[in-house]
């Protein structure tokens, strides 16, 4: 070959790598956070849209779900949590999703952070937290996490809102 063919090859695959990332369809991203006593509690992650569907419904039983869209999403906390007896230490993780049956999720909590959304791996997984499931009044279009704080004690719930499923988890800081 020579230089002007494999230059030209570079650049090609050059452009296809732009052009994937340039032309992938990205969603909007959005934070949540939390305040306690000078504790921060923070929540980045991707909120993809129902677009007529029900994606908690398609969701397979043990299966694990991407709790957002596109780069993974991110709980940070500077404060020890525990959600009910589960401890969940002060650091950085990612955020998941199990269906353990027909309306019965769990959240997970991995070590890794900052990957693709579906780029989820049960070794790194470091705890579960069931998730109380309700129907909201109304329908929510775009994924949403809220975090809250309670009216009463330290602590505060996570929740998640898509369609008219409602899935929350309390929490208090340790």
């Amino acid at each position: 070959m020579n230089k002007i063919m494999i230059m030209g090859l570079f650049a090609l695959a050059g452009l296809g790598l732009l052009s994937t990332d340039a032309f992938a369809q990205k969603n909007p991203r959005s934070t949540s956070r939390l305040e306690i006593g000078g504790q921060f509690i923070f929540v980045e992650y991707g909120r993809p849209s129902l677009k007529g569907r029900d994606m908690l419904a398609q969701l397979e039983i043990n299966k694990i779900w991407r709790l957002g869209a596109d780069k993974s999403t991110t709980f940070t906390s500077d404060a020890n949590l525990s959600f009910s007896k589960v401890f969940i230490p002060q650091g950085t993780y990612s955020l998941w999703l199990k269906k353990m049956g027909e309306k019965s999720y769990e959240l997970l909590f991995s070590k890794k952070s900052g990957q693709w959304g579906t780029q989820h791996e049960a070794i790194d997984d470091f705890a579960s937290v069931p998730l109380a499931y309700s129907e909201g009044s109304e329908s929510v279009e775009l994924f949403t996490i809220s975090l809250k704080k309670a009216t009463k004690g330290n602590g505060g719930e996570i929740e998640f809102l898509w369609g008219n499923s409602v899935l929350k988890a309390p929490f208090s800081m340790k």
